[in-house]
């Protein structure tokens, strides 16, 4: 007990004698005239305050709608998997919802320890603008930042930005594969996706000041190309590898298990959508190019989804709410690359060309006997080449800040020449980097789900659950038998 007395003393003396300490020095500090050194937080705080006044404001509103932006192309992903889940049959809903959630979830890790610096590696190897250097994290400690570095943007709203760019690719082959493809093999190709395919486009592209740009004068505002067709065409190698779901009767696809669930996804895409153009302003300063970019996009969509529509009725008699729905996002995925470049009049015509694309496209991938179960080519991969093209046909050179424009717009074909290069160019990447990548994760028996998964339903082989759960409230075994409705 004397010693636990004796312990609280000398702890309590010693607690008096600091704080007595702090207050002197306090009050030395005060008396003293003389300019104390900066410590190195106020350092950076000063650092960083580079900007006053209306340039300050200016500079966080503008960082503050490239990050409201983000979350719109963020919950663009809500809207993929309600698509891809009301378009394919409700034994994969499971599955595909579970499949979307990772593209979001492991390109988040993937892009931020490796993607984001292969993306945007300045010169790359060399310095050529080909090959890109491989660097770890967004490359930018927390507290050592310039705005006026780096064009002005903050390193983590551009991170977040582009991270719900690199989900929107990931997940459109994730559409195409449903229903069939192994679970571990999503998440590996969903990594290498993030990680190194869709990096090294943005690397090539004028987002990065790649040698497309560079060299062919490759333009593509929010990504009709970039993303989309990268996506696109990744989904059609994939869908051809993995191979057509059991049963499959080519020109009479399966029905899909819930269109209100699909309308409900498509809604939600065309308002992220905006984001995704809108937000490709990267700044709140010009209202004027910001509403040009959201009537373009609106327009587009509106045509795309009429076109697609009558196209169809009048081939089959009938008001197809699937063409309906993926006509609007064919106008969508057209008009990203030139939503600042193009006038409205221009995003209509793209809009109208994206819906007759998108028919002519779906007919084609039928009769190639390749299973792609929400059209994801036909709407990503086709109308993304065809949006990249159009700017080089409609492109008004004020907008484009070049001397000559679209070829329609009084320019020559130099503009249609460079889009079409990088057009090939990003095709042949996806399409040689995804044989390379489905086929081996094929070799290794990792792509496509176990044969007994076509027996039960791949929800209730792979997850041992069911979309319709108080029906079906206790799951076989996979050798039971299949699920029943």
């Amino acid at each position: 007990m004397l010693k636990r007395t004796f312990l609280y003393r000398v702890i309590s003396v010693s607690v008096a004698l600091v704080f007595l300490f702090v207050m002197a020095t306090g009050s030395f500090a005060q008396d003293d005239e003389a300019p104390v050194e900066e410590t190195a937080v106020e350092e950076v705080v000063e650092e960083v305050a580079v900007l006053e006044g209306a340039e300050l404001v200016q500079y966080n509103l503008d960082m503050t709608w490239m990050i409201l932006a983000g979350f719109l192309v963020f919950f663009m992903q809500a809207g993929f998997a309600m698509l891809e889940g009301g378009f394919i049959r409700h034994t994969g809903v499971v599955n595909s919802m579970a499949e979307n959630f990772m593209d979001a979830c492991i390109t988040a890790i993937v892009f931020f320890l490796v993607g984001y610096s292969i993306a945007y590696a300045g010169g790359g190897v060399g310095g050529n603008g080909i090959i890109p250097t491989v660097g770890f994290g967004i490359g930018t400690p927390l507290f050592d930042f310039n705005p006026a570095d780096a064009g002005g943007l903050d390193p983590f709203a551009d991170w977040f930005f582009q991270f719900a760019f690199a989900g929107a690719a990931a997940t459109i082959a994730t559409g195409a594969m449903a229903e069939r493809t192994d679970f571990r093999g999503k998440m590996i190709y969903s990594a290498i996706l993030g990680a190194i395919i869709y990096p090294v486009v943005i690397f090539w592209s004028p987002w990065n000041g790649g040698f497309l740009a560079e060299q062919f004068g490759f333009v593509d505002f929010a990504g009709s190309t970039i993303v989309h067709q990268t996506g696109g065409v990744l989904a059609l190698m994939g869908a051809a590898i993995v191979g057509p779901r059991v049963g499959r009767e080519f020109g009479n696809p399966p029905a899909p298990s819930n269109l209100m669930l699909a309308s409900l996804g498509t809604f939600i895409l065309w308002f992220g959508w905006y984001g995704f153009n809108v937000g490709s302003t990267l700044a709140a300063s010009d209202v004027h190019l910001m509403g040009l970019v959201a009537v373009n996009t609106t327009l587009a969509a509106a045509a795309g989804a009429l076109t697609a529509m009558f196209f169809e009725y009048f081939r089959k008699g009938h008001w197809s709410m699937g063409y309906i729905l993926n006509g609007s996002l064919a106008g969508l995925v057209g008009i990203t690359a030139g939503a600042a470049f193009v006038s409205p009049v221009a995003s209509l015509l793209i809009g109208l060309t994206a819906g007759i694309v998108l028919v002519l496209s779906l007919d084609a991938v039928e009769a190639a006997k390749i299973d792609d179960a929400v059209g994801a080519f036909a709407v990503h991969g086709a109308c993304g080449m065809l949006g990249t093209l159009a700017i080089g046909f409609w492109g008004v050179p004020q907008l484009l800040g070049l001397e000559n424009g679209g070829l329609f717009m009084g320019g020559g074909v130099e503009l249609l020449i460079g889009q079409t290069v990088a057009v090939v160019v990003v095709t042949i990447w996806a399409a040689v980097t995804g044989i390379i990548m489905f086929s081996a994760l094929n070799a290794m028996g990792i792509l496509r789900m176990h044969a007994e998964a076509d027996e039960v339903g791949i929800d209730a082989y792979e997850h041992k659950a069911s979309l319709y759960g108080d029906v079906l409230l206790t799951l076989p075994e996979p050798s039971e038998g299949p699920v029943g409705d």
